[in-house]
């Protein structure tokens, strides 16, 4: 147990974050999950849709300072990648 004050609010202040970032790792995985079941079931506007969500929660975490800028974009990027595998292709006439 901590025996100063600095030591007793410095737990108060990780319990928070932990909180924080467990809340947060858990959308990421929740979005990126959406994407990659839409994609698995071959439903290109709804992954579209999606990837979109994602793109918009991505640069929030960005900004927040959740997540780093090239980690997201990385990410983002993969998961365009997969969104784009299964685009219709546009007939020719």
């Amino acid at each position: 147990m901590a025996n100063t004050k600095s030591a007793q609010k410095r737990i108060r202040q990780t319990k928070k974050r932990t909180e924080r970032n467990r809340y947060y790792r858990t959308r990421i995985k929740t979005i990126t999950r959406n994407i990659r079941e839409a994609v698995a079931a071959g439903d290109y506007e709804k992954a579209l849709e999606y990837w979109k969500v994602a793109n918009k929660k991505f640069q929030s975490y960005i900004n927040k300072g959740i997540l780093k800028k090239n980690t997201a974009r990385r990410k983002i990027s993969k998961l365009h990648h997969l969104v784009k595998s299964i685009e219709p292709k546009a007939q020719e006439a």
